[in-house]
């Protein structure tokens, strides 16, 4: 019943069922809170400093021009909490707050992605390809306080600030730094 496909063999029916059953029976224990940050970045950030771990790269990040960021597990446990406290301290952030990030894929969208998991703070990513009205809609919906986007998409922002009345603190992420807005690479 079983013929070898590329050298290995076909599982029945049965086979994958009683598989199946059996991971069904495994009870783990799940911690009561679990954050990806604290609970698996910084164990193995550890790991990397005690020397009981290869350096790899735990973030690596290249772009159209070829520059590349890299970093570490130490690294990037480092520049996430620096980015939480950004979000927590100069922002004035709580615990189930909501972030808007509108960025391309650049490093601080990683770093913002894991500042929000050691902060509690509710990550609502979107693309870099809304308009102004789809930012308003979304800045409404969610009663974001905060947005993180780029320098391109600032004036979509802007044009539409004037609705958003829960937005307390706006982040940019360029080469350039804007009026009214705080500069996230400044401030890390």
């Amino acid at each position: 019943p079983c013929r070898p496909f590329h050298g290995y063999k076909r599982l029945l029916t049965s086979q994958i069922i009683s598989h199946y059953d059996s991971i069904n029976q495994y009870k783990t224990e799940l911690p009561e809170y679990f954050n990806f940050a604290s609970d698996v970045l910084d164990q193995w950030s550890q790991l990397e400093k005690g020397g009981r771990k290869p350096e790899n790269p735990a973030f690596w990040w290249v772009n159209e021009e070829r520059e590349e960021v890299k970093w570490s597990f130490e690294e990037l446990g480092f520049l996430s909490r620096k980015t939480a406290n950004v979000l927590s301290e100069a922002c004035g952030l709580q615990r189930g707050d909501r972030v808007m990030a509108v960025l391309p894929r650049v490093p601080e969208w990683w770093l913002l992605n894991v500042a929000c998991m050691r902060t509690g703070t509710v990550l609502i990513p979107g693309t870099s390809q809304l308009t102004a009205k789809d930012i308003l809609y979304r800045l409404q919906a969610s009663k974001a306080k905060c947005i993180v986007t780029s320098d391109t998409l600032a004036p979509a922002v802007e044009s539409v600030m004037s609705d958003c009345q829960f937005l307390t603190s706006k982040l940019i992420v360029g080469k350039g730094s804007r009026a009214g807005w705080l500069d996230l690479k400044e401030l890390l």
